[in-house]
């Protein structure tokens, strides 16, 4: 920047320039000139010129006038005009004197008084209350309001017409159901018309006597299966077992040597080893104890004893007189499977030995593969015990006891309802115990059950065991082997 002139000062107003430049202190003269350091382009040719430059030059010539700078003169000469800068000047800038246009109190400031929303003459409310206030017009007529109006509204003197005395006030006294009773006894004690006749009452009666605790009555019948729930023969198989019946009937009693009767007390009897059965059969140790394993593929057979174990001639209790009880058991191995498919029973001969003891005429038993019995029944038998298991010693004994057929009916025995000469019970076993029995004419169902015919103890009867399939047991005759002891 150059000071080599000073500037001209023009008016006070117009020179805001000079006014607003930046004060600059005064520096002393110098005389001479200023030694400045070589550049560092001398070598190459471009060394500035002798003495200070331009700007630097001599007081004479660049020297700045005396005094302080233009901005920092004397009051005189620089100090800035009086009054307040242009911007500020009361002269040219200043507002007019007065509230400016938008607040002129002439033009635009507002009437006296309040504001007309605050006007007492004109939107202040009436005086007194509002019209809804007005005590002459909208003011509740005097006196309570018509719903407690006394003259009007008011109930009637007196209790209401529900407690009216006069109208439904109760008749005096007591209330009806509460009179004392007529004097005397009530006719239903009438002495004259209802009094015991004169003498001793009659003898007390006993009902227990006339009727008997029908907890002594034979059990209703049970109902019988359709179908086994385990296995099942054809209904070929049954209607050939049927005819085979049909073709060979029911034998009489025969005789049998007191000899042979004594050998089959002793348990010495043998077995007769079925056509169509697939396994094993043979004797063992001690005597009347028959080793039996059947296969897999073996069909149902009927193994049966040789010699009667019931004989008509030798046992019945019509010639005896004394009871007969005939029994053997069946000693299941322990090697056999879950499902035994063993049945212990009894048969009048001849039996198709290609059926299961049970399901034709002439004979009964139970099934271990299910635990039903089987009395003449080729369906599906009746529950009675549980399945056999292997392991387990199961028996099967018949008692045949005479029986007067003209004696009344008795509740202490076993119940039989058909007039037979011979009662006949049977019993089951199962590891030396009683496991449940039967009478054979107790629940027989005219309608379901086929007849018990050659079961009555007028036919001899034959041990019967029934095999189905693999299953390995000991059929035991001989008393001294037998868990349980009839």
């Amino acid at each position: 920047m150059c000071f080599g002139s000073k500037p001209k000062v023009e008016d006070n107003h117009n020179n805001s320039d000079s006014l607003n430049s930046r004060p600059v202190d005064a520096k002393p003269a110098q005389n001479g000139s200023s030694n400045m350091p070589p550049s560092q382009n001398d070598s190459y040719g471009y060394a500035p010129p002798p003495g200070p430059p331009p700007q630097h030059q001599s007081q004479q010539t660049y020297a700045p006038p005396a005094g302080p700078p233009p901005s920092q003169q004397n009051q005189e000469t620089y100090a800035p005009p009086s009054g307040p800068p242009p911007s500020q000047s009361h002269n040219v800038y200043s507002p007019p004197a007065g509230a400016p246009p938008s607040h002129s109190r002439d033009e635009y400031a507002p009437p006296s008084g309040p504001p007309p929303s605050q006007s007492h003459n004109e939107y202040s409310p009436p005086s007194g209350p509002p019209p809804s206030h007005t005590r002459d017009e909208y003011a509740p007529p005097s006196g309570p309001p018509p719903s407690h109006s006394h003259n009007e509204y008011s109930p009637p003197a007196g209790p209401p017409p529900s407690n009216s005395r006069d109208e439904y006030a109760p008749p005096s006294g007591p209330p009806p159901d509460y009179s004392s009773p007529p004097a005397g006894p009530p006719p239903s004690h009438s002495i004259d018309e209802y009094a015991p006749p004169p003498g001793p009452p009659p003898p007390q009666h006993d009902w227990q006597t006339a009727v008997p605790d029908n907890s002594l009555l034979p059990p209703p019948p049970s109902l019988g299966n359709e179908r086994s729930t385990t296995t099942n023969a054809t209904e070929q198989e049954a209607e050939q077992g049927e005819a085979w019946c049909q073709q060979n009937p029911m034998t009489g009693p025969t005789t049998i040597p007191q000899e042979t009767l004594a050998a089959v007390d002793r348990g010495e009897i043998g077995v007769v080893n079925p056509r169509g059965y697939q396994g094993e059969l043979n004797p063992s140790r001690p005597a009347g104890v028959w080793a039996v394993k059947s296969k897999a593929k073996s069909p149902d057979t009927c193994i049966s004893s040789s010699l009667p174990l019931y004989s008509v001639n030798g046992h019945s209790p019509l010639r005896t007189g004394q009871p007969k009880t005939i029994y053997y058991e069946a000693r299941i191995s322990r090697k056999n499977r879950s499902e035994v498919n063993l049945a212990i029973g009894y048969a009048a001969g001849p039996y198709p030995t290609f059926r299961q003891p049970g399901w034709h005429r002439g004979s009964l038993a139970v099934h271990g593969d299910d635990g039903s019995k089987f009395i003449n029944d080729r369906w599906g038998g009746k529950d009675f015990t549980t399945p056999f298991k292997p392991g387990e010693t199961v028996g099967l004994g018949m008692t045949f006891t005479a029986r007067d057929v003209d004696a009344p009916p008795s509740y202490s025995g076993p119940q039989n309802t058909v007039a037979t000469s011979i009662d006949v019970e049977i019993f089951f076993t199962r590891n030396g115990r009683k496991d449940g029995g039967w009478n054979l004419h107790e629940e027989g169902d005219s309608v379901e059950d086929l007849p018990v015919e050659g079961l009555e103890g007028f036919n001899d009867m034959y041990a019967a065991i029934g095999t189905f399939e693999n299953v390995e047991f000991e059929i035991i005759f001989n008393p001294g082997e037998w868990m349980y002891r009839p």
